[in-house]
């Protein structure tokens, strides 16, 4: 099995879009049918909540439903998962932050890191925008998502 963790900073928008993309895709590949994908927050401010409703409402257009519940980071966390993705350079330093071997720090990287259109650029937190915002970093996510799927689907193979 493969974990992967999608970090975010409130675990609002950017993780749980991450989340959902990456498990409708995985879905469709019967050799990822054994990835455990979750995501999470460096802050504690929605833990327990459900996505942002613009969100979720931006992301089922697309046909994705995004049910998660925000929780917050936990440094055993990189012990859980293989894969633990970064929407921006703030996460990505917190997260190394928290990585205290190689190990660790080797499991750390942007959300965009596998991504051909966007590699290794911030996911924007669409939070304080409007529409087009959420539907620009679905654009990305998604894109990062099948380049992640591409990537793993040849480690399998």
């Amino acid at each position: 099995m493969v974990a992967i963790l999608f970090v975010c900073l409130g675990n609002i928008c950017r993780s749980p879009a991450g989340q959902g993309i990456l498990a409708n895709l995985a879905a469709k590949e019967p050799s990822l049918q054994d990835l455990h994908i979750e995501s999470c927050g460096m802050g504690d401010w929605y833990v327990g909540q459900l996505p942002d409703l613009r969100m979720r409402d931006a992301a089922k257009i697309r046909g994705i439903v995004l049910a998660s519940r925000g929780q917050v980071f936990d440094p055993s966390f990189l012990n859980r998962f293989d894969y633990i993705l970064a929407a921006d350079h703030e996460v990505l330093r917190d997260l190394h932050h928290h990585a205290q071997s190689p190990e660790h720090k080797s499991k750390i990287h942007l959300m965009t890191a596998f991504s051909p259109a966007y590699k290794n650029e911030e996911v924007p937190d669409p939070y304080y925008g409007g529409d087009a915002g959420f539907e620009h970093v679905l654009d990305m996510l998604e894109d990062s998502c099948e380049g992640l799927i591409e990537y793993l689907k040849q480690k399998t193979t």
